[in-house]
């Protein structure tokens, strides 16, 4: 089971992935969290690079330096704990890169699918859980946390406007959308519910 958590800066992603894990692995299930971009060697090279405030990138390096990093995440990590009978929980995925690189930078959306599917060789998640809260909101998420800002997060509300807007478009099977501007404890429990339709029978304590 593949399971995907996409949203905007300041919606919670990372949160919500760390959460689920470990909620699944209270339920005894075989989980394997991984992050994107990262996850191998390789991959975090390419995280380095793309999320440095001093790198001066183009809107093609910085994609083909994604989906670098995520071709290698699915080929030496996700594939290997699928065919394993593994749960993978991802933060991020393929709707990150047309949210950022073809809404937020402009690149061909035609081009970039299809670049997508070359560097998964055609992996699409089982779920894939959209959280969405406002720029500014979460802008002020991660100025009250005292989190430094990458090269995404420095750039400017008509960007991030751009690739919310993406988000809250996207549509396809398997994919929800949650208003991450509710109590935590609210947005979990419906991530949960959300998961544990997609992996039952074999996940216990369904609400």
């Amino acid at each position: 089971m593949f399971i995907v958590v996409e949203g905007p800066e300041g919606s919670g992603k990372t949160t919500l992935v760390q959460w689920l894990a470990g909620r699944m692995q209270h339920e005894g299930r075989a989980v394997v969290p991984v992050r994107e971009p990262g996850g191998t060697p390789l991959a975090e090279a390419a995280r380095t690079l793309v999320l440095s405030s001093g790198s001066d990138l183009t809107p093609a390096s910085e994609l083909f330096l994604m989906l670098a990093a995520r071709a290698d995440l699915v080929e030496r990590v996700i594939r290997p704990a699928l065919a394993a009978g593994k749960i993978i929980l991802a933060d991020r995925y393929g709707l990150s890169t047309l949210a950022y690189q073809v809404a937020g930078r402009g690149l061909p959306a035609r081009e970039v699918a299809a670049a997508h599917r070359v560097a998964t060789a055609g992996l699409e998640p089982d779920l894939t859980i959209v959280l969405d809260v406002p720029v500014m909101v979460g802008r002020s998420r991660q100025q009250q946390a005292g989190k430094s800002q990458d090269r995404f997060e420095q750039e400017s509300d008509q960007f991030h406007e751009r690739v919310r807007a993406a988000y809250r478009e996207a549509a396809g099977p398997g994919v929800v959308h949650l208003d991450a501007t509710q109590a935590l404890m609210t947005v979990q429990e419906a991530a949960w519910r959300h998961v544990a339709a997609v992996t039952a029978p074999s996940i216990r304590g369904v609400p």
